[in-house]
């Protein structure tokens, strides 16, 4: 009876840190806050806010020189197409914010590229990391009439992105599996 206990406690004790560990990272995850569209010369052009509350691993990463990598994936569908429907839209956006210890400053930069904008506080770049603005979706004459369009958002931290000896532990550990989950927006003229 004993010793079924005790295997017991070996198989649910990982399976209870795999929880927690899950609940911590959750807890801290990366939210589309704000999207808007508006039609402007016949083209769609879209501004959101993004939230990104990055774990402390990827915090403590970045204020040792790790640049993060984040991916913006936006899409453009009829509001009722199934899943198989290709989109109008299938955008993936990249951004990098990355500390630059000699002169105390934060960098955010689209890429592909390493110019950007440089920031003297991480809150300050992390709110500009979160800002798109002006970003052209389509041209109006793509949409059918009388068709109800959505745009669909999603971020995530792009492991694949970070130093090589420091992947096997992005893999591995919850805390560096961020993303947003899907939100959907309507496509206003």
């Amino acid at each position: 009876m004993t010793r079924h206990r005790h295997w017991r406690i070996a198989v649910l004790l990982p399976v209870l840190m795999l929880l927690v560990g899950a609940a911590q990272a959750s807890a801290r995850e990366f939210d589309v806050e704000r999207v808007e569209t508006r039609l402007e010369e016949g083209t769609f052009r879209m501004d959101a806010n993004i939230r990104y509350a990055f774990s402390e691993r990827a915090l403590e990463a970045l204020e040792n020189g790790v640049p993060l990598t984040v991916e913006v994936h936006i899409r453009v569908r009829p509001a009722d197409a199934w899943i198989w429907q290709e989109s109008l839209v299938d955008l993936r956006l990249r951004y990098r914010i990355r500390y630059k210890p000699l002169s105390e400053r934060y960098l955010v930069s689209q890429l592909p590229g390493e110019r950007g904008r440089t920031y003297v506080t991480r809150d300050a770049a992390l709110a500009a990391l979160g800002e798109i603005r002006d970003l052209a979706l389509l041209r109006s004459d793509r949409l059918e009439p009388g068709t109800a369009y959505e745009v669909q958002l999603r971020v995530s931290l792009d492991i694949e992105e970070l130093p090589l000896p420091l992947r096997p532990i992005a893999y591995l550990y919850p805390s560096w599996k961020q993303s947003s989950k899907w939100t959907k927006w309507p496509l206003t003229r």
